[in-house]
Order: C-alpha cells, then structure tokens, then sequence
C-alpha cells in the first residue's frame, strides 16, 4: 500500500468523524465556557460570534478530514461569518485558546472516532489542521490591523489638521473619539523638521509613535511638508517628553507650544509652537528644544499679535498700572543706559541699592530679569509694543501737513 493510500482515513473513520459534528461543538461551547474567562465575559452576540467560529472550525476540519488532506485547511469559510469588529472585542491571543480548545476536543475522541489503525492518522490530522488555522487566524488578524491602521492614520491626519486650522468641531470630536483621544488631558502641539530616513514621511511618524509610546505617552503624529508635528497628550512634563525622542526630529529647533486642558483647546498651542518655529532663526543661540513662551521676542518682532500681546500684558501693562510708575521710570531707563546700575542712579538720582531693588521688583511682577541680556532685551520690546499700542493710531501721512490721527474727524469739502 502506498504513502499515499496509507494517509487516507477509512470509511468507518470518516463517517464516525462526520456523526460527530453536533456533539463535538457542544463539548467545544462547554468546555470554553468552563476554561475561558474572557469567554465568560463576552455580551451574548459576541458569545455567539465567537460560537458560530467555533462551529465553523470544526465543520471545517471534518470537510478537510474526509477530502484532500494535502491541501491546506482554508479560513475564509471559519471566519466569514464572523463580522470584521470581532477581531477588536477578540484579540489573536484568545482567538489562539480557541483553537487550542476544539482541537482539545476533538484530540480527546480520537480513540472513540478512529476505527482501528486510525488513532495515529486522526490524531496527526488535528495536530496538522489546528497549526494551519492557527496561521491562517494570524493572516486575518494581520490584515484587519493593517487595515485598521491605515483608517487610523488618515483620521490621525484629519483630527491634526483640524487642529491645525483651529476647527473643533462635532466632526473632530467624533474621529478623536474613535482614536480614543475623547477624554486625554493635558495636551500639547510640538513640530520640528522632518528626519531624513529611509521609508520617508511613513517611517519617521511610525518612529515617533513608538518612541514616545515608550515614555507611556499619547501621541497623534504627521508629517506636513517638511514639518513633523506630533500632539501629546496626558503629560504634564512635555519638555521631558521631547527631549526623550528629540532624536526622531530632524535638524533644527524642536519648538513646543504651551500645555493646553484637552484637544479642542489645541489650535491655541498650534499656533504658538508653529509661529515659534518660523521664528526660530532669529535666535541662533536658542536651544534645539524650546518652548515657544521662550521665542515671544522673536514671535513678536516677525508680527505674530498673539505673541506681541502676551509681551504686553507680562511687562508693559504691570508696570503701567496705578502706582507702579516708578518701576516703569527705572525699567525704561536701566534699558536706555545699557543695563548699568550706576548710570540708572545717576539718572534718576536714586541710590544703587535702590536700582537693585526696584528690579527685584520688576522681576518678581513681570517674570523678567532686566540683569540677563536676553530678559532685557525681550522688555525692551515689549515695552515699545506697548507705547505703540496706548499711542493714537495715524491713518495717513499729509503732504502739507503734519500727521493726522484717527480720533480727528476728516475736514469735509462742499
């Protein structure tokens, strides 16, 4: 007899494992029920689901059993009842102890199912058919997280540029929902240029995800022209964050905008971060990391107006308020006399230690040292912004004449 001949199961066999069908999906519902927990716990329509696969295999095992045993067990027919959802509820691992369990059941009727000489051959064959479906429930997995990946991303990409163009509308809501950003706190927009790495704009994002999946932090992540733009979510140390995968960032400043409650508040950190970053190159000692509150100077000088009010609201308007003009008078002089204490006192005909004071006092309501070049320089100009801003606006320039401003009524001709 051949090899051939001796592989095929006999008729008594075949027939025996044909009957069987019913009891064995019964004892296969039995036992996941008394083995598997997460079975337990299913809602009834999953339960069912995951009934039905069950059903499926075995019905597919004893059609492969009593045909051709060289050609490999398919899965379309186990999970096509299955709808595409179950793979969310049911992960790979369990889908696993489900396969473990039928062919449990079935390799414990082999001496009742196999007619003599048979034990062997069937036994073999529920080994071999649970190692293909195994790969073949691998295959369906892969794919449906292939495909749920590639719906991810694009709304990944729809929720940043929302962001982006400040649209926080119901439309964002439900895709940041189903990203499962509804509820994440604590966000914030951080953009830097994008690496030069093989795999281009895909591999860099995905070399982000990891890297700061691996700080146990939320990230959505895109690449828009040559900017890589990443949203933080659920930190309240992003400076940590960054600096931790600073190096999935390109060449070139990394500007973090300002921390801000949720994601429908993230166009404002947006905004900040990416004005930041255009003005960047104006500070070439700034560091590879920084904030944009850092770069407000440079933000303001390049016309960004929510950074020149910010500038005005820290410096200009403390030190204009009711009985603080006295800081004003030193903090604008200190700055015309090149930061020098004994030219400031001479100035205003003040002691030193009164200098030194009255900064102290500066520093303490403003959040700038006048004593550090850089703080001095950004009060400098916040204090011209706010002498712009409180001194009437000219509308056009006479060529006979002086200025005129808007609070004057133009002359009327008859």
């Amino acid at each position: 007899m051949s090899t051939r001949e001796r592989r095929r199961p006999s008729s008594e066999t075949s027939r025996a494992v044909d009957r069987s069908a019913g009891e064995l999906v019964t004892l296969a519902a039995r036992r996941m029920e008394e083995h598997l927990g997460w079975y337990r716990d299913l809602p009834a329509a999953e339960r069912s689901q995951v009934g039905l696969v069950a059903h499926a295999g075995i019905a597919q095992f004893i059609e492969w059993f009593r045909g051709d045993e060289d050609s490999s067990p398919s899965a379309i027919s186990i999970f096509a009842n299955a709808p595409q959802e179950l793979t969310r509820t049911v992960s790979l691992r369990q889908t696993l102890d489900l396969v473990r369990t039928v062919v449990g059941v079935v390799e414990s009727h082999v001496e009742t199912l196999a007619s003599p000489g048979d034990e062997q051959l069937l036994r073999e064959s529920v080994l071999r058919f649970s190692r293909e479906i195994a790969f073949a429930a691998a295959e369906v997995y892969a794919g449906a997280a292939e495909a749920r990946g590639a719906w991810d991303a694009r709304l990944e990409a729809l929720v940043v540029d929302a962001v982006l163009r400040g649209e926080a509308d119901e439309s964002m809501q439900s895709r940041a929902s189903a990203l499962g950003w509804g509820d994440v706190a604590h966000v914030t927009f951080v953009v830097g240029t994008t690496p030069l790495v093989n795999g281009g704009a895909a591999a860099a994002v995905d070399t982000l995800r990891r890297a700061v999946r691996h700080e146990r932090v939320e990230a959505l992540a895109i690449v828009q022209r040559s900017r890589l733009i990443a949203i933080l979510g659920g930190t309240e140390d992003p400076l940590a964050v960054v600096s931790a995968v600073a190096h999935c960032f390109g060449d070139g400043p990394i500007v973090i905008g300002p921390t801000v409650p949720h994601l429908f508040a993230a166009g404002r950190s947006a905004r900040a971060a990416l004005s930041g970053l255009s003005a960047a190159a104006a500070w070439p000692a700034a560091p590879r990391i920084v904030e944009s509150q850092a770069l407000l100077p440079e933000r303001a000088l390049a016309g960004d107006v929510p950074a020149q009010r910010r500038l005005i609201d820290q410096v200009h308007r403390p030190l204009t308020r009711s009985g603080q003009l006295a800081l004003l008078t030193t903090a604008e002089t200190y700055l015309e006399a090149g930061r020098s204490l004994e030219a400031t006192a001479r100035a205003l005909f003040i002691h030193p230690n009164t200098v030194r004071y009255r900064l102290g006092r500066i520093d303490d309501l403003t959040g700038f040292d006048l004593t550090t070049p850089r703080d001095a320089w950004a009060a400098r100009i916040a204090l011209v912004l706010g002498r712009l801003a409180a001194a009437p606006r000219m509308t056009r320039l006479s060529t006979t004449g002086p200025l005129e401003e808007t609070s004057k009524p133009a002359p009327t001709t008859s």
